[in-house]
């Protein structure tokens, strides 16, 4: 039953007046609304892998639209059980090694969470598989920076590393309890749903191993057309369906926060696709369905680490600002030659770190009253809060820059990270795979 119609049901019939009842979690169970909302969520933010699957195998050319694929649904597959077994423990687990990490063995294998509830009154299996989540999707973003040239071996390889060494250590500094980013400052380092452990992260990480590794033979001399469109357009649209589990459900509650979260994710989705329709209306005389998918993404990675702070005015003005700077940082791509492949780091980069900071300028009045409650003096600034919001972002850039870098030279020194010029020129799908996506002869 609802606890809330258990409370006024109780009510009604007078039974708040009998010494000793108590309506301890403990006794009424727990939340099934909200622990409806969060299964939802839960599934929300898988849908977003095959979208993103979608979204990033309909830009490369035919040969490789599989393996391009592949690397989001081998991420569901690796990451899916790494989080299970440790992953989780590393994340969520009590400080060990000086808070660099977490750790709690009767985690391993999620066993200490058979009988385990929240506060707020939702299985922690429920919780833990929607973190597991966030897991899965961020290093199949780092994969669009590669595309088209990577081992797959390697590639498994590098995720598996990846996720203990950067992922598990940024999660439990940012959304751990006793993680030191989360008691930054008056109330923590701000980043509701993943701006930091997601995205900035993740296009950190892609522009490392894509100077690293370097640019697909033929960039940019060689015209590389997408391949089928219309699966980036639809895979924008589940991507932009399950961001609201993304952003909303990181609530972990079913009430105003959610709420407040879906609205701000649906209008920065919309003010970003908006912003990028007219810079190319304005620049080329015409909107193309790339620009307007570009301008969706911005949109809803901008808002991520802000969803619990802001409204719906700084909601439009950070998805407009997010489309002009990846759009910027695009161009400047292209200018100075490097191949980020699907511009992970112009896109989910740029706009993470914008986001990040530029939530700061935004934040609701009751959000810094309660900051200020938690400091001495009772006062608490927007430029103090931006200080936390930069050491945050700065700390998780090169976090992320130096073990990157290590993990990518270590895999490439064990196997290999690139695959062969020969491999490269008859594609993934053919050379790592053994299939064709379409069937078709011409795979260029």
């Amino acid at each position: 039953m609802n606890r809330t119609l258990l409370m006024m049901l109780t009510m009604a019939t007078g039974l708040l007046c009998v010494p000793g009842l108590s309506f301890a979690a403990e006794e009424i169970g727990p939340d099934s609304g909200i622990t409806a909302w969060m299964i939802t969520s839960t599934a929300l933010v898988l849908l977003m892998v095959p979208g993103l699957a979608l979204f990033y195998g309909g830009l490369v050319r035919t040969k490789n639209v599989l393996g391009t694929m592949m690397h989001s649904f081998a991420s569901m597959a690796i990451v899916g059980v790494l989080w299970a077994v440790c992953g989780y423990a590393l994340s969520f687990g009590p400080n060990v090694l000086g808070g660099w990490i977490g750790w709690d063995s009767s985690l391993l294998f999620l066993e200490g969470l058979d009988n385990a509830y929240s506060e707020g009154g939702i299985p922690d299996y429920v919780f833990a598989m929607f973190q597991g989540k966030f897991a899965i999707i961020t290093p199949a973003l780092i994969a669009g920076a590669f595309a088209e040239r990577v081992k797959f071996k390697s590639y498994c390889i590098f995720i598996v590393l990846w996720i203990l060494f950067v992922y598990c250590p940024l999660c439990h500094w940012v959304w751990a309890e006793d993680g030191f980013l989360y008691n930054m400052g008056a109330d923590g380092a701000i980043d509701f749903a993943g701006g930091t452990v997601v995205h900035i992260s993740s296009g950190i990480s892609a522009l490392v191993i894509a100077l690293y590794i370097g640019a697909r033979r033929g960039y940019p001399r060689t015209a590389m057309h997408p391949n089928n469109l219309v699966f980036t357009l639809l895979g924008a649209g589940l991507l932009w369906v399950g961001w609201f589990g993304f952003n909303a459900g990181s609530s972990v509650n079913s009430g105003l926060d959610t709420a407040r979260a879906l609205t701000v994710t649906q209008v920065a989705g919309a003010s970003g696709a908006l912003m990028w329709m007219l810079i190319e209306a304005l620049k080329h005389g015409k909107a193309t369905s790339l620009g307007l998918a570009s301008g969706i993404l911005a949109g809803l990675v901008v808002i991520t680490p802000a969803a619990g702070v802001v409204q719906v005015p700084a909601a439009i003005i950070l998805g407009f600002i997010a489309s002009v700077v990846s759009y910027s940082a695009i161009q400047l791509k292209t200018k100075l030659g490097y191949d980020d492949t699907l511009d992970v780091f112009g896109i989910h980069g740029v706009s993470g770190i914008v986001g990040a900071l530029g939530l700061t300028f935004f934040i609701r009045e009751e959000w810094m009253a309660e900051a200020a409650a938690n400091v001495s003096g009772g006062t608490w600034t927007v430029m103090q809060q931006f200080g936390v919001q930069l050491a945050a972002t700065g700390i998780t850039i090169g976090y992320t820059v130096v073990v990157t870098l290590a993990i990518t030279f270590l895999v490439d020194k064990l196997c290999g990270f690139r695959i062969s010029e020969k491999d490269e020129m008859t594609g993934l799908d053919e050379a790592c795979h053994g299939e064709h996506g379409y069937g078709l002869l011409n795979l260029n």
